[in-house]
């Protein structure tokens, strides 16, 4: 984890909260770079910090009892991780993994309840963004049962440019595989599939 000087109202939600508000985290926040692949939080892991991504992206897996890990959302500068921490739901209920190449501020959870405790914007903030997170998993969990593999790798190739607002999405099949809960010879046919269009 390398430490960084960056601004950390690049982060959207952190940019749209009241000065006044933004004050009571802003001293307690530290920027740092991640590299892909980063496991920040298991599932059933006890949460210590909250993440506010800068630039790259977040996956949230669900782990199944067979240890296969499924994309249920996916997070960049326009959100946060672990803000239910805030409120003090204190346990992971899913695996978070750096999934691009991260730039993050960085709170503790006592300082970040501390801060929702005093000002209801930042609480609000926990719970809207809580929402947006279900919302994902809904999509996802629809999305999964109704449309074809190559629809799903399009769509999720589509989302992670838009979050990490790239237009170089570089993953292994192996891990798009993971994503979206397929075999990678799945990937692979779908893979050359799309490439066999001119798409690169």
């Amino acid at each position: 984890m390398e430490a960084l000087v960056l601004d950390p109202q690049r982060n959207r939600l952190l940019a749209a909260l009241p000065e006044p508000d933004f004050a009571l985290i802003a001293r307690h926040l530290a920027t740092v770079s991640m590299p892909a692949g980063k496991i920040l939080n298991q599932a059933d892991d006890r949460v210590d910090q909250v993440y506010f991504p800068l630039k790259g992206m977040l996956s949230l897996l669900a782990v199944l009892k067979d240890g296969r890990a499924i994309e249920t959302a996916a997070v960049g500068r326009e959100g946060v991780v672990n803000a239910m921490a805030g409120l003090g739901l204190l346990t992971s209920n899913v695996r978070v993994i750096v999934r691009m190449p991260l730039d993050v501020a960085v709170i503790s959870v006592p300082h970040f309840k501390h801060a929702a405790d005093q000002s209801a914007s930042i609480a609000n903030m926990c719970i809207n963004y809580n929402e947006v997170l279900l919302t994902q998993a809904r999509v996802t969990a629809a999305c999964n049962a109704s449309h074809t593999i190559e629809e799903r790798f399009c769509r999720w190739l589509l989302q992670s440019s838009e979050l990490a607002e790239s237009d170089i999405v570089n993953l292994t099949q192996e891990l798009m595989a993971e994503m979206l809960g397929v075999r990678r010879t799945s990937i692979t046919q779908v893979a050359q599939k799309i490439q066999d269009t001119g798409a690169s």
